[in-house]
């Protein structure tokens, strides 16, 4: 239980009796966001599977701004793979010839991690330049994304390899946002702030056993946790209030489609909700396991009582 409620800290959850009718009423004049505007999502496969996924990252972006009346057009330009230099080839294409209002950019990642698209520290700083300065030149206003995390292990000497070189690649970014007047979204410092808070309860690995996924699918990718945890930090760099933050996450607890869990070659698994998700994180955390390796334990549990079953029908 002591997960739950750290988890519900770190996201800001407050379940309360407040109406939704009163929440949806949250004034939006203090929102860079305006009524009727586009925003450009810009990004590697994080990017692509926060559009693609019902409950994504991109999707709650949306979905929050709404809660504030504000109806925004999302131009989804997430791309599998793609590090600095891929972003730049077709920042026009994908999203400067679609005129919108905002970009938000998120890259780094794969310009640290894989060696077919690595990409050194200082032709990313210019990659990264060149694309605000197109944009602001473009009349496009920019959302610069901190690059999240590499896995979820802290004695993963990989990850955390990998981590301690993103250090530099996301001071950058930081740094650009301040000297070109651009937004922040600081991904990087959110999550590795909830990691940290985590292991306080829960402690690190043991031996082989790494600690159970609670932001990540696999160590990269978000779950439904790790989505909202973007959102809500795009939405917080946007100017959203702890009370429209709060307004936002309800109806998000609700969607109907956070996860498909246990779906593995058995065909279309369950779908489940935001609320639903969390009510199963808070018993797998208390097991030491992530969601999905309780769900499928209990898959395996099931199936093998039903060939007991079987064997004993004959």
């Amino acid at each position: 239980m002591k997960t739950f409620h750290l988890l519900c800290t770190l996201l800001g959850f407050a379940l309360t009796s407040t109406s939704f009718a009163q929440s949806t009423n949250t004034p939006s004049s203090g929102i860079a966001v305006k009524n009727g505007q586009k925003v450009a999502f810009l990004g590697d496969s994080i990017t692509a599977n926060g559009f693609s996924n019902p409950s994504g990252y991109i999707n709650l972006v949306i979905s929050g701004l709404n809660t504030c009346g504000l109806k925004v057009t999302p131009i989804p330009a997430g791309g599998n793979g793609n590090n600095s230099k891929n972003l730049l080839s077709r920042i026009d294409k994908d999203v400067i010839s679609k005129k919108p209002d905002w970009v938000a950019i998120s890259c780094g990642i794969n310009d640290v991690s894989y060696p077919q698209n690595a990409c050194a520290l200082e032709p990313f700083k210019a990659n990264m330049t060149a694309m605000v300065d197109q944009c602001q030149t473009a009349g496009i206003q920019v959302m610069l994304l901190t690059a999240t995390v590499f896995g979820e292990d802290p004695t993963n000497p990989k990850d955390q390899q990998n981590n301690q070189k993103l250090i530099a690649y996301n001071d950058s970014i930081r740094t650009l946002a301040k000297e070109k007047n651009c937004l922040l979204a600081d991904m990087n410092a959110l999550m590795q702030g909830a990691l940290k808070s985590l292991r306080a309860v829960q402690g690190t690995s043991s031996g082989s056993t790494p600690p159970p996924k609670r932001l990540t699918v696999d160590g990269l990718h978000m779950n439904p946790i790790g989505n909202e945890m973007m959102a809500s930090g795009i939405l917080t760099a946007f100017g959203f209030t702890d009370s429209q933050l709060k307004a936002a996450r309800e109806t998000w607890a609700d969607m109907p489609n956070a996860m498909e869990l246990g779906k593995m070659e058995l065909g279309k698994g369950l779908v489940i909700s935001m609320r639903q998700y969390k009510a199963l994180d808070a018993k797998a955390a208390k097991r030491n396991q992530s969601v999905n390796e309780m769900v499928n334990a209990a898959v395996s549990k099931t199936l093998d009582d039903l060939i007991k079953d079987a064997k004993t029908d004959k």
